[in-house]
């Protein structure tokens, strides 16, 4: 099953479903995704959205963002909560472009990682709790959105190489993305070229940097987040499943 779902305005929208979790069972589709930013639904896009059967939306972007460009438009029976884990914000097309792009990006998730403690947990616990398909989205579903997708991948059990994976599929939708900011700042230069790129380099920095600073990703999110063992259970047992893959 392509995981990809199909948005006219959107470019980034995905289903975490499918992935192989190391006790044997599977993420189950329809029932977790990622985005980028929902402001953008519009037209069809609403009706495509609809269909999927999402009640939780959680907004990642700070409020001034959502303020400047919208967030997912009011709807009967969707639960819409704003939770901000980037603490320190940058403009990614100022970037020096002379800096290491993929270590420069993985010590700006290392200030999130910190920064954002809380807000991190209190996501995962959303999604834990959630009474039916959730989404989670930033501005590109990029960055925020990935480093949340493998903190839950890696929670469910996935293996740290689909983990690398999923948020290497962003590739996919680098050139659209980067598209839009040009239409969007038609009097600016995109001085750093990397914008919109998401190699697994970028995550398997991150990933390493936890496990060094806190001996294991799980432990990080365990200690540092405070995520509790209960948060970890409902987690598996609201998105694992032993349906076949596909």
């Amino acid at each position: 099953m392509d995981r990809h779902v199909d948005f006219e305005r959107l470019h980034n929208f995905r289903d975490l479903g499918g992935y192989r979790a190391c006790d044997g069972r599977t993420v189950a589709w329809r029932t977790l995704y990622r985005a980028d930013s929902l402001g953008k639904l519009d037209g069809a896009d609403r009706e495509t959205f609809r269909e999927l059967g999402i009640g939780t939306v959680i907004d990642l972007r700070y409020p001034w963002e959502i303020e400047a460009k919208g967030r997912v438009p009011e709807a009967d029976g969707l639960h819409y909560v704003n939770l901000s884990i980037e603490h320190r914000p940058y403009d990614q097309a100022e970037i020096d472009p002379a800096v290491d792009p993929w270590r420069y990006l993985a010590d700006r998730f290392a200030e999130v990682t910190e920064d954002g403690a809380a807000e991190i947990r209190q996501v995962l616990e959303q999604i834990a709790e959630a009474p039916g398909p959730v989404v989670f989205h930033c501005t590109s579903g990029k960055d925020r959105t990935g480093l949340i997708a493998a903190f839950v991948l890696t929670l469910l059990g996935v293996s740290e190489e689909q983990v690398l994976s999923d948020f290497a599929l962003t590739e996919l939708a680098t050139e659209r993305l980067t598209a839009d900011w040009r239409a969007a700042n038609p009097g600016r230069v995109m001085k750093w070229p990397g914008y919109g790129r998401a190699p697994a380099v970028v995550m398997e920095l991150v990933l390493a940097d936890l496990t060094a600073r806190h001996g294991s990703v799980q432990r990080y999110l365990k200690d540092r987040v405070q995520l509790s063992d209960r948060t970890v259970e409902r987690l598996r047992a609201r998105l694992l499943t032993t349906a076949a893959a596909g």
